[in-house]
């Protein structure tokens, strides 16, 4: 069995377990996200902590116990204290700029970009050139923030575009006569 499968989800206080058929759900406060649970896995609630482990013996629920348990310590932690994604863009004339569910990007376009953001993930905008996306479902604002950075990605030679604020960007050598 996976080594991850074998630790026990806390759940924090405050935060409700539910479980509909094959559906978890966790709630704290105002948040609440759902999971459908794969067949090949079961889940026990034993007090405060959840017990992730295959339903079979097979192959694939032992591989997917891991994944399962991990995807509910997401839950876990994003409905208490969420989740954050900090982009930076980098660039002379990038600017973003956040007008309520949208963002307006100029990335050196000939037009300016509006994205759109998803209903659970809130954008701001703190300076012209860095974007902070703040979510409770870590996997939504992960894409949110990849399909952000695949308008203009940074390029190797000058790293000018949309980076992560934790990405290292590492430059070539300009070419040599």
């Amino acid at each position: 069995m996976s080594r991850i499968a074998k630790q026990p989800v806390v759940l924090p206080k405050g935060t409700e377990f539910s479980m509909s058929g094959r559906t978890i759900t966790v709630k704290n406060g105002k948040n609440s996200l759902s999971l459908d649970l794969h067949p090949n896995v079961e889940v026990e609630q034993e007090g405060e902590q959840l017990n992730v482990r295959a339903a079979g013996g097979g192959k694939q629920g032992v591989a997917i116990a891991g994944t399962m348990r991990s995807l509910l310590n997401n839950m876990a932690i994003g409905v208490t204290t969420g989740f954050e994604r900090r982009l930076n863009l980098v660039g002379v004339g990038y600017r973003a700029q956040a007008q309520g569910q949208r963002l307006n990007l100029t990335l050196g376009f000939s037009h300016p970009v509006v994205y759109e953001v998803s209903a659970n993930v809130s954008v701001e905008t703190p300076s012209q050139t860095e974007i902070v996306l703040k979510s409770a479902d870590k996997q939504r604002i992960g894409q949110v923030a990849a399909e952000i950075r695949a308008f203009r990605p940074p390029e190797p030679y000058k790293g000018k575009g949309v980076r992560y604020a934790d990405e290292r960007v590492i430059l070539k050598e300009a070419k040599k006569k």
